[in-house]
């Protein structure tokens, strides 16, 4: 026997009130934090101490010195055995020395052009602060010097040069420079910070290795100040890169701008709603807007300029064009 449907009338004023009702409490893990980023920016940070630099050093020195032995033994007791490949050995030998030559060389040139640009910034500082004419023209001369070998930017110094006598104002003349000059600069370099942050957010979505998204950021953060230090024309080897990076860390955690907060995922696209799916994917995004933080970082530290008003560029929108595509296949996929 079959019984329909039961019918239950309520009395007006008996159902209960959704507004009223307590919230719901959520579940499961806390909030994404962006943990890769912040060890990666603790990792970066941080200062060795005088008895850990001594110990590091004399140990670089002990090292050295006992491979350079080795070495010279290992090259006297062939030639003694066979002349001839003595002779290729220590040709080979005198070539690995001349390289590291070179590289030590382009060391010490990546660090003169880093001093020449944080030079450049003092200029610009002063001639901000003052407004002088005389001032803006002078670093509007060291700028074409500095870029003088630029093809990519040859359009930009014509463009300068043929305007910047109708300029008679000082902050207008500053302000040219930041369009012709400094302008296609920022672009190259907003575009390496969004490809470095879609990577960060890549590989901490969708890679659960342990470490693995801390080595992702420590790579594609390193990486991407050095191409933003190369696009501005601070050309760094590998000290000097690790120099700007510890830089830009020590600033940002200063700051406490690696510090994740709510309003970071719900600004994100997507990000609200794909962190309650997936955690990975939270920090993913997290990690990729810190990954943003830190490359706005860097190109405060390799401009030869400091931001005019307005023109500094905005994290949310740096992250929203890095990672919109990127999540929102990701997530008509699921």
């Amino acid at each position: 026997m079959t019984q329909g449907p039961v019918l239950i009338d309520i009395e007006e004023g008996a159902a209960p009130d959704v507004a009223k009702a307590a919230p719901v409490p959520e579940f499961g893990a806390p909030e994404p934090q962006g943990q890769a980023m912040q060890v990666a920016a603790r990792l970066g940070s941080r200062k060795l101490s005088w008895l850990a630099s001594l110990f590091w050093g004399l140990l670089a020195t002990f090292v050295s010195a006992a491979v350079s032995v080795a070495a010279w033994d290992f090259a006297v007791g062939l030639a003694a055995r066979s002349p001839t490949l003595g002779l290729a050995v220590s040709a080979v030998g005198l070539a690995l020395l001349g390289v590291a030559a070179v590289m030590v060389l382009r060391e010490l040139a990546g660090f003169a052009r880093l001093r020449r640009v944080d030079g450049l910034k003092t200029i610009a500082a002063r001639a901000v602060q003052s407004g002088d004419l005389a001032e803006a023209r002078g670093l509007v001369d060291r700028l074409q010097r500095f870029y003088r070998g630029r093809e990519d930017l040859r359009w930009g110094r014509d463009t300068l040069s043929k305007r910047r006598e109708e300029v008679l104002d000082g902050d207008a003349l500053l302000a040219l420079t930041e369009t012709e000059l400094m302008g296609p600069l920022d672009k190259a370099a907003q575009m390496e910070v969004e490809a470095a942050a879609r990577q960060v957010a890549a590989v901490t979505a969708l890679v659960p290795l342990a470490l693995a998204d801390v080595i992702a950021a420590l790579t594609a953060n390193l990486r991407m100040i050095r191409r933003i230090a190369e696009i501005y024309g601070g050309r760094t080897g590998a000290l000097g890169n690790w120099r700007l990076f510890r830089a830009v860390m020590t600033h940002l955690v200063a700051t406490g701008a690696v510090a994740a907060g709510d309003d970071l995922i719900g600004s994100m696209v997507g990000g609200g709603a794909l962190a309650k799916l997936s955690r990975r994917f939270g920090e993913g995004i997290v990690n990729g807007a810190l990954t943003a933080r830190v490359g706005v970082a860097a190109m405060e530290v390799c401009r030869p300029m400091p931001f005019g008003t307005g023109l500094r560029p905005s994290v949310t929108g740096l992250v929203k064009r890095a990672l919109a595509g990127l999540f929102s296949k990701e997530s008509r996929d699921t």
